[in-house]
């Protein structure tokens, strides 16, 4: 008798530790809005409170509910801690909607629980949804159909125009730039035109090439004093503006004699000397001293030197509102 009195007390315990272990666990159902129009769509949660160590089923919702709310989508289950460490709340939420005005009761939810091996269920609170058509003021009679509203044009919808645009424009440009080259007789496409060295350069660089050569020292004495006049002629019609290239040596010495002031005499004098010397060399067969051949070629660079166009430098000091032009002058030695 006491035993089973025993046995009959602990299962009262366990049933009471299981009860209200129970009603701590809290179910609830909610809208995040009760009242839409036909066609809206809402949010519906469905969320449960409950000890860490229960487990707790959601209950299946189907794609109707009650024939009229359909089911759009629905989420998994989020879980959450509470503030309290041995607590959980879990969420799923399901996106309905209506095509049909009425008031519409969504029944409680059951959620089934484990407890300690126990089999129990708990259900949430019920719902109700509201869905409204939108009223019509039949004073007003028939009226037009609205359009739709339109939505502002963004740069990626407009892209594809100005692209369009740019490349007509070009294709138009290029077709009359062509037009235009060939009635001109020129190519389409040209390279740019590089700077003209200026005559003093030109000239000083090939003198350079024939003091480096030294080919009078070679017994071509000739061809040295043909390459040291072409490059002063070369020169002087670059320089001076004379056709020393297509006239005789005389005839540029007598443009030079005409044209006073063009050169210092003593320019003149080397400049007559040096010609008069090559033409005997050239049309001689004259063989000039070893001497003469090294004061022509400095003759020819005192020639340039003393006569190629200033190039000025403009110096700002500090401070100071003066400015100064300087003067390059190149000396070069004959070995």
């Amino acid at each position: 008798m006491k035993l089973k009195l025993k046995i009959l007390f602990v299962f009262t315990l366990f049933l009471f530790a299981t009860n209200v272990q129970a009603q701590r666990i809290k179910a609830e159902a909610r809208l995040d809005s009760a009242n839409i129009l036909i066609g809206d769509q809402v949010k519906l949660f469905i969320e449960v409170n409950h000890p860490k160590d229960v487990n707790v089923q959601f209950p299946v919702v189907p794609d109707t509910i009650v024939d009229l709310i359909e089911v759009i989508s629905r989420s998994g289950v989020d879980t959450f801690e509470l503030d309290d460490e041995k607590f959980i709340k879990q969420i799923q939420s399901y996106t309905i909607t209506s095509f049909d005005s009425g008031s519409y009761r969504i029944p409680p939810y059951w959620f089934k629980i484990d407890l300690n091996g126990t089999i129990d269920s708990i259900p949430s609170n019920g719902v109700t949804l509201n869905v409204y058509t939108m009223e019509i003021d039949t004073t007003k009679g028939p009226t037009d159909i609205k359009m739709p509203y339109g939505a502002p044009l963004t740069l990626k919808e407009v892209t594809p125009y100005i692209l369009g645009v740019i490349l007509i424009g070009a294709i138009i440009f290029f077709l009359l730039y062509s037009i235009k080259r060939k009635k001109n007789n020129k190519p389409i496409f040209a390279r740019p035109v590089k700077p003209k060295e200026p005559a003093h350069i030109v000239a000083l660089r090939e003198l350079d090439r024939i003091k480096a050569e030294k080919i009078w020292q070679k017994g071509k004495t000739k061809q040295y004093y043909s390459e040291l006049t072409d490059t002063l002629r070369e020169y002087i019609e670059d320089r001076f503006g004379i056709r020393a290239l297509e006239q005789t040596s005389d005839e540029t010495i007598e443009s030079f004699r005409v044209q006073k002031g063009l050169v210092s005499d003593k320019n003149f004098g080397n400049l007559t000397q040096l010609l008069q010397l090559a033409d005997l060399v050239k049309f001689a067969k004259f063989q000039p001293l070893p001497d003469d051949d090294n004061v022509s070629l400095m003759n020819a660079y005192f020639f340039v030197n003393d006569t190629k166009k200033e190039e000025q430098k403009k110096v700002e000091a500090k401070g100071k509102d003066n400015s100064e032009n300087d003067e390059n002058i190149e000396e070069v030695e004959i070995k």
